[in-house]
């Protein structure tokens, strides 16, 4: 399983995923993480700036983790199958920590 957080200032969950070009992508094995790299988009690859109906480099994740996304996101994320979380906890580790205990 991948799992992408937003992080636009490497150190927090941040908002505006749809503005976002930092996120930390998650490789899960087994409920625990094995992985954790940083990705970042050009502008023109935001979620914001680029088509729905293109590849994109977030194609490949199961799961975004975010602190603020709106419907039109959550609705272009669920065409490609891919699921989302609106998460109040701050540290990246720990979002997806409590999301893989949730399961």
């Amino acid at each position: 399983m991948k799992i992408a957080v937003t992080s636009q200032n490497k150190k927090t969950v941040t908002q505006h995923a749809g503005r976002c070009r930092k996120f930390w992508i998650f490789e899960i094995q087994n409920h625990a993480i094995t992985d954790k790299s940083l990705l970042e988009l050009t502008k023109d690859q935001s979620f914001h700036d680029s088509s729905p109906h293109q590849p994109h480099p977030l194609d490949n994740i199961d799961l975004l983790i975010t602190a603020g996304m709106g419907q039109g996101l959550v609705r272009r994320l669920q065409s490609k199958g891919i699921k989302s979380l609106i998460s109040h906890e701050k540290n990246p580790e720990k979002a997806v920590f409590l999301y893989l205990q949730s399961l």
